[in-house]
């Protein structure tokens, strides 16, 4: 069957610069929202992350989803000696046409990022303005820029295991986020006092204490995403209400962090940002201790993915594959 496309139609190859460019914090946090809300009415699709793991060291992660115009897939590929390669696959709902072939390192890190700015207006107490940042890896950055979009944060508190790294991302924030940071030399320093703790590790165990997080802290976790790891220990856990992940389908695939804490019957107070986007309860009082458990979704690459695909077009960016 040959594909049938519009005259003015463009199969754009979109790199991480055009991502970087054409995709602002505060427009990818306004989209997320949007798809979380039309999750809750209907009128998105999600499809959970899948894994090929291979005999080696490699494997190959894919994961889909329809909103709106767009639909696509993520897939991307990771060894632990080269690390994450990630590509997005758009496509045109209404009559599946090729769109645009997206790297999506950034893509991933931004709507990532823009779902916990997201879960961090609708959970965190307003007045919060130190955040303790417990990684300094791929996604800190995005989790950092997010939560200060949606809130005036004023002082954040860096720790993780190199100190050479978290040093350079503490040096680097000034300019590029304009946020003082420390460097701080235990992650209790970090932890101790925040209004805000975002977890961003690759870690396999717990990376806090509970005795660390005072009451009325939300905490952003969402360095894991398979079942057998764990940034948050279960009393911390058990501690937090609400709970709230992005997907309940795919939390209890793949959220450790919930599945190593949780007993069956617990998981009926487990809630979705989609719900809390619409009205159902969030935070209850000044002294609750809030959580997102983050697994990402595809249906928040769709969204990015469809305004990105739509600002090339717009602008004449992109290397066109075929017309």
């Amino acid at each position: 069957m040959n594909p049938v496309r519009h005259d003015n139609d463009l199969m754009l190859y979109l790199t991480e610069s055009d991502v970087r460019r054409l995709l602002p914090m505060k427009v990818c946090i306004a989209l997320v929202e949007a798809a979380f809300n039309r999750l809750a009415a209907g009128e998105a699709l999600n499809q959970p992350r899948r894994r090929l793991v291979l005999p080696g060291r490699s494997a190959l992660h894919y994961m889909a989803g329809a909103d709106g115009k767009y639909f696509g897939a993520k897939i991307y590929a990771t060894n632990p000696a080269t690390g994450a390669h990630f590509l997005f696959l758009l496509y045109r709902a209404e009559d599946a046409a090729p769109l645009a072939v997206i790297e999506a390192n950034h893509l991933g890190q931004i709507r990532t990022g823009a779902a916990s700015g997201v879960a961090t207006r609708l959970l965190a107490r307003p007045d919060s303005r130190t955040v303790a940042l417990i990684g300094s890896g791929f996604q800190a950055l995005t989790q950092l820029e997010a939560v200060h979009e949606v809130l005036p944060v004023q002082h954040v508190r860096v720790w993780s295991r190199s100190a050479e790294k978290r040093n350079a991302f503490a040096r680097a924030c000034p300019s590029t986020l304009g946020l003082p940071v420390e460097s701080t030399i235990t992650a209790e320093e970090a932890v101790r006092g925040a209004d805000i703790l975002i977890t961003a590790t690759n870690s396999a165990a717990p990376v806090v204490e509970s005795a660390w997080v005072e009451p009325g802290v939300h905490i952003n976790a969402m360095g894991s995403n398979q079942a057998q790891r764990r940034e948050l220990p279960e009393e911390l856990v058990r501690r937090c209400d609400p709970i709230v992940v992005d997907s309940r389908e795919q939390g209890r695939m793949e959220s450790g962090d919930l599945l190593m804490a949780l007993r069956e019957e617990e998981w009926g107070r487990v809630k979705e940002l989609s719900e809390i986007a619409t009205g159902a309860p969030g935070r209850t009082s000044g002294s609750a201790v809030t959580l997102f458990k983050s697994n990402g979704l595809a249906v928040e690459d769709v969204a990015a993915a469809g305004f990105v695909y739509e600002r090339a077009r717009e602008q004449g960016t992109g290397t066109e594959l075929y017309s």
